[in-house]
């Protein structure tokens, strides 16, 4: 009778954590047209109750999703956005233009994890819901109407600039490391508890799931 060859027992940590990619569900609930972007992902029109499925790697660190705004491109996806603009593409390559509203996002991390949050840290254009629809309750909403009660100096076409977009200095923009929450980001923080206001809002405003969860973010929820 044949023996069965046993595993060398060193080869089994490389083996047993198994990680999956996780499906994010973007979906456009807004009264217009947005052009959804992904890092990793491009991006996709999506008219009023059309949905974009993408599937990101297990591992992914610095993933954003954010709502466009105002765009118009020609049949090779070249030309320009009001508001969250990457460099005139239709398929992303790059981060958008400020103001936009982030749903951001590192898959399985420490112990496994998935981190997320909303961000914003580079402003507001719309609405936004990010939760998980598997293996995890806690999801995250920013629906308050930020455009209508912006600031006038933080006001911008389309959208509202977080202050360092506007001032670019460091009480606002944390070049240093070190700052607090100011006078503009506790208006971001009162309309919207669980989102970033600052770049260093991280105990209120960052979330874990397990890995493997996946997720769903909603425009205009």
């Amino acid at each position: 009778m044949a023996s069965k060859k046993l595993l060398p027992l060193f080869l089994l940590p490389l083996i047993l954590p198994i990680s999956y990619a996780a499906t994010f569900e973007i979906v456009n609930q807004c009264q217009d047209t947005v052009w959804a972007a992904a890092i990793p992902g491009g991006g996709q029109q999506l008219n009023r109750g059309q949905s974009w499925t993408i599937t990101v790697n297990a591992g992914t660190t610095g993933g954003r999703i954010w709502a466009r705004t105002g765009c118009n491109f020609d049949s090779s996806g070249q030309g320009n956005c009001e508001t969250g603009d990457c460099n005139g593409l239709l398929q992303c390559q790059g981060y958008g233009q400020p103001p936009n509203t982030l749903a951001e996002f590192a898959l399985n991390q420490f112990e496994n994890l998935d981190f997320i949050d909303i961000s914003l840290v580079d402003g507001f254009n719309v609405p936004m819901d990010f939760s998980p629809t598997s293996g995890c309750a806690r999801g995250i909403q920013c629906s308050a109407d930020i455009n209508g009660q912006c600031p006038a100096e933080l006001k911008a076409p389309g959208g509202c600039n977080n202050p360092c977009t506007v001032f670019k200095t460091d009480e606002y923009c944390c070049n240093s490391g070190s700052c607090g929450p100011t006078y503009y980001s506790k208006f971001f923080k009162n309309l919207c508890p669980d989102a970033y206001s600052y770049p260093k809002d991280d105990q209120t405003s960052t979330f874990t799931c397990p890995g493997d969860t996946n997720y769903k973010v909603v425009f205009c929820p």
